[in-house]
C-alpha cells in the first residue's frame, strides 16, 4: 500500500468514533473525499457519502460504517470513579486492565480499567460490565463531574501498529477499515470513465442499531448496494474451523452467500474475481448478515444486496487484526467490477 494511503487509514483509526459520536471521523473522512468525488451528501442520521456520475440511473451503494464499539459511562461514584455499559458488542475479559480514552463533556481524560487484584480474590469465571470500573485519578464525584458526565462515551487508548509490515492491529478496525475501502474504491474510480453512478458510504451507527445504513439507502433508493464490513477469521489457535469455517488473512476478500444475499451481484463479483486472478473465501448468512446489507435490502421497494468481507481476528478486542493484502484486493475486485458494468445489468435471479 502506498504510504500516503496508509498513513490516512491509520489517521482514521486513530480517531475516536464511538457509535454516536462519529462527527469527527466523517469531517475527515469527506475532506479527503471532496477532490474526488462529484458531490458530497449528508443527512440527518450523519452518514457522509462521495458520489460519483450522479446523473447515472443505475446506481451503486458502497456501504462501509466508520464507528466503533465503545463504554458509555452510567455512574459515578462518591469517590469519583466511572462505571460504565457497553455501546455495542464489548467483551469484558478483553476490557480487564486496559487504558481508556474518556470522551468528557468538557475535556478529554485518560483512565484505567480497574479489577480486583488477583490476591484480593481477583475476578472470578464469567463476569459482566457491572464489576468494573475507571479509574482516572479524580478523589470525588464532584471533581470528576467537573469533566464526565452521565452519557459521554469512552474508547480503548490504543493506537494502530504494522505487524511484521504485513498486518494492522488495534481497535476500531470493526469497521474504520471499511470506511476506508469504500473511499479508496471511490478515488480509484474518479479516474475511470464509469457508465454507473457511484455512491461511496461512510455509514454510522451499525454497531448499534445499524440505523445509518437504513437512512443512507432510504434516501438514494440505489439500484444495489454492498456492504464492506469485516467477517471472523479463524486463522489463529483455539478456533474451531468445523464450527466457524475457515477464513483466513491473506486468503483474499470474502463473499457472503446466504437468503439476503443476490445472486446475481456475488457472480459479477466472482467473475471480477477470477479475470485478476484473485482468491475469494467465503461465509454463510443463511438468514441474515448482521452488517448494513440488512437494513439496505429492506429499503424502498427492496434493495439487491451483497456483502463483501475483511477477514479479521480478534473481532471487538482492542487489538483486532487485518491483512493489508486483503484491503487492496477487496478494492481492486470492487474498482474492476465497477468500471466493466454497463448500467444496463439485471439483477433479477429469474432473468438469464
Amino acid at each position: 500500500m502506498e504510504k500516503e494511503r496508509l498513513n490516512f487509514l491509520m489517521e482514521l483509526l486513530n480517531t475516536p468514533s464511538p457509535s454516536s459520536m462519529e462527527m469527527e471521523i466523517q469531517k475527515r473522512w469527506i475532506k479527503e473525499m471532496r477532490p474526488y468525488a462529484d458531490e458530497i451528501k449528508t443527512d440527518h442520521a450523519g452518514n457522509a457519502i462521495a458520489v460519483l456520475n450522479p446523473e447515472a440511473e443505475f446506481k451503486i451503494l458502497l456501504a462501509g460504517h466508520c464507528d466503533e464499539i465503545a463504554l458509555v459511562i452510567n455512574r459515578i461514584d462518591e469517590q469519583g470513579y466511572l462505571h460504565f455499559d457497553k455501546m455495542g458488542g464489548i467483551n469484558p475479559k478483553a476490557a480487564v486492565g486496559m487504558k481508556v480514552n474518556i470522551l468528557g463533556y468538557t475535556k478529554e481524560l485518560t483512565g484505567v480499567i480497574g479489577v480486583n487484584a488477583q490476591h484480593h480474590g481477583g475476578l472470578k469465571g464469567d463476569f459482566g460490565l457491572d464489576e468494573l470500573f475507571i479509574d482516572c485519578g479524580a478523589k470525588s464525584k464532584e471533581e470528576m463531574e467537573q469533566f464526565v458526565q452521565i452519557g459521554d462515551l469512552a474508547v480503548y487508548k490504543r493506537e494502530p501498529e504494522l505487524l511484521m509490515d504485513r498486518y494492522i492491529a488495534g481497535r476500531g478496525l470493526d469497521n474504520r477499515t471499511g470506511q476506508f475501502i469504500v473511499g479508496e474504491v471511490l478515488r480509484k474510480l474518479s479516474k475511470e470513465d464509469i457508465q454507473v453512478g457511484v455512491y461511496a458510504a461512510s455509514t454510522v451507527n451499525e454497531e448499534t442499531n445499524m440505523g445509518g445504513a437504513y437512512f443512507a439507502a432510504a434516501g438514494l433508493e440505489p439500484t444495489m448496494a454492498i456492504a464492506c464490513d469485516v467477517t471472523f477469521a479463524t486463522d489463529y489457535p483455539g478456533v474451531n474451523k468445523n464450527k466457524h469455517g475457515d477464513v483466513r488473512l491473506d486468503g483474499g476478500p470474502v463473499l457472503a452467500k446466504g437468503a439476503p444475499i443476490n445472486r446475481k451481484i456475488n457472480k459479477l463479483l466472482e467473475s471480477t474475481a477470477k479475470s485478476l486472478d484473485m482468491d475469494v473465501q467465503y461465509e454463510l448468512t443463511p438468514r441474515m448478515t448482521g452488517t448494513d446489507a440488512d437494513k439496505m435490502r429492506l429499503t424502498g421497494k427492496g434493495v439487491p444486496v451483497s456483502l463483501v468481507s475483511l477477514p479479521l481476528r480478534y473481532m471487538h478486542s482492542p487489538v483486532e487484526t487485518v491483512s493489508v493484502k486483503d484491503i487492496e484486493e477487496e478494492i481492486s475486485l470492487m474498482v474492476e467490477m465497477i468500471k466493466n458494468m454497463t448500467g444496463n445489468e439485471s439483477l433479477n435471479p429469474l432473468e438469464e
